[in-house]
């Protein structure tokens, strides 16, 4: 019955694969249950003249294997976190990063996962150096070193300088952290060392900044953080 009542049109979008169909109906011709109205759209769709739309097909992509090249591989260990994670609490920041320097602690596994785990760190009050030797796997696409590790080395060194400065039981976080980059880091550069230095430290706000300089003193990127303090006593 409703087949019979409804007049409508189809419109297909073809780009899409989207059919609508336009129902129109006469004031008098409005059936009564419109659930049970049906539309047949395969007929409506060979009245217009038109394929059904089909899915395209999803290219396969393989990445070409390049036989001059060899694959390289990486393993890395780490140790629990939760060690120096627990013992935080209990030292001042400085007491807490030189015993990691020393061996004492564990150093954070983010260290040994970008490689920059080789050296102990240098920490004293108001200042901590990471140091860094470009690999092929910190590369980005073009040839470098990614700007992703400078960022996470940097933010590391600035971090924890603001660490150094304060007591037991205090803590901090990240609010900001802008990098410059200034010229990239490319295999046979060397070992690159990343110093963050204490500007500013408030009761609620630290500020500090980070170089990450070649032994011949080239300067390859820097940056400036802004971190919250958490609880206690700021003074360290």
């Amino acid at each position: 019955m409703c087949k019979t009542q409804a007049r409508g049109a189809i419109a297909v979008d073809r780009v899409l694969g989207r059919i609508e169909y336009l129902v129109h109906f006469e004031p008098e011709e409005v059936p009564e249950d419109l659930a049970a109205l049906t539309i047949d759209v395969p007929d409506l769709l060979r009245a217009a003249h038109v394929q059904p739309p089909t899915a395209p097909a999803r290219a396969r992509t393989t990445l070409p294997r390049m036989p001059d090249s060899p694959e390289r591989t990486r393993t890395f260990t780490w140790q629990d976190p939760r060690v120096s994670a627990r013992a935080m609490s209990t030292m001042s920041g400085l007491e807490f990063l030189q015993a990691m320097a020393r061996g004492d602690l564990p150093l954070p596994p983010i260290m040994a996962t970008l490689g920059f785990d080789a050296r102990p760190p240098e920490a004293e009050r108001g200042k901590v150096t990471f140091f860094l030797e470009p690999q092929e796997y910190h590369f980005n696409p073009i040839g470098s070193v990614h700007g992703g590790v400078y960022a996470a080395v940097l933010d590391s060194a600035v971090g924890c300088a603001v660490h150094t400065m304060l007591p037991a039981g205090v803590g901090y976080t990240t609010l900001e952290l802008k990098v410059n980059y200034v010229r990239p880091l490319k295999l046979g550069a060397g070992e690159v060392r990343c110093e963050g230095t204490v500007l500013s430290l408030g009761r609620q706000v630290a500020v500090a900044e980070g170089r990450v300089v070649g032994a011949d003193g080239k300067l390859y990127a820097h940056a400036t953080t802004t971190c919250l303090i958490l609880g206690g006593d700021k003074t360290g």
